[in-house]
């Protein structure tokens, strides 16, 4: 079937502008503002659109050391994109 699209916004062009910028200077990206804005869907759709898989994981307070260290391990041997949601919450 057809795949959902994003909305398109001056804000989602701003951000998608900004990721690929960051990408080519070979960097990564860290969308951040208010709760609900759409940070992680517009991750996810750039990541689509540029044929990469993205993985989502909503952090708490279990995440350690080690659990951090095997996602990061995971994703550099797969290729794929991390999106850690919910990062800076108590």
């Amino acid at each position: 079937g057809v795949a959902e699209r994003l909305v398109q916004t001056p804000l989602t062009d701003r951000a998608y502008l900004t990721l690929t910028q960051a990408l080519y200077s070979r960097m990564g990206g860290s969308p951040f503002g208010p709760a609900g804005t759409g940070k992680t869907e517009t991750v996810k759709a750039l990541a689509g659109q540029l044929g990469r898989f993205v993985l989502v994981f909503n952090c708490d307070e279990a995440f350690d050391l080690q659990a951090m260290g095997r996602i990061f391990l995971g994703l550099c041997q797969t290729g794929a994109w991390g999106c850690f949601d919910e990062f800076n919450r108590p």
